[in-house]
């Protein structure tokens, strides 16, 4: 029976995650979490003679959150711009997970033409010790693997 190395679990506080914006690179470092998805989209398919319905694959969409410990304005400066002006804006998310404890390398995703649904205007928090964070739901429109995890190594 094979097992998986401990080891080989990817730990989380590993990551990295760098925005594109304007042709500027920024490492995240103040990011907290992150997670994307990518959804299908399905059509009916009704079949003569079966009950069910069938389902075909018909597109996708793609979301996520980034959350981040609430010290930049960069976010906020960029909505501020789309409130006064219209001209909204779009940016590249590359994450990467390589956990040097781990035999499996990294992987490196990149989230492609991300723009923000929401913003936090403003925050604060009087009644706790906790650092201030926000979380910055987006959608995407396009996903690259740049380098991709091997295979664990097998006990």
């Amino acid at each position: 029976m094979a097992f998986l190395k401990a080891e080989d679990a990817i730990s989380g506080k590993q990551g990295k995650a760098f925005v594109t914006i304007n042709g500027r690179v920024e490492e995240l470092f103040y990011a907290k979490t992150v997670e994307a998805t990518i959804e299908k989209t399905k059509a009916d398919v009704p079949i003569l003679g079966k009950t069910n319905v069938g389902k075909k694959a018909a597109g996708w969409s793609g979301t996520g959150t980034l959350t981040i410990y609430y010290f930049t304005s960069m976010f906020r400066a960029l909505m501020l711009e789309y409130i006064k002006t219209g001209k909204d804006f779009y940016f590249d998310l590359q994450i990467v997970n390589e956990d040097p404890a781990s035999t499996v390398g990294k992987q490196t995703s990149v989230l492609k033409d991300c723009n923000l649904d929401s913003v936090v205007a403003a925050a604060f928090d009087a009644t706790s010790d906790d650092p201030l964070e926000e979380e910055l739901p987006f959608t995407f429109d396009d996903f690259d693997l740049l380098d991709q995890f091997n295979a664990p190594i097998v006990r």
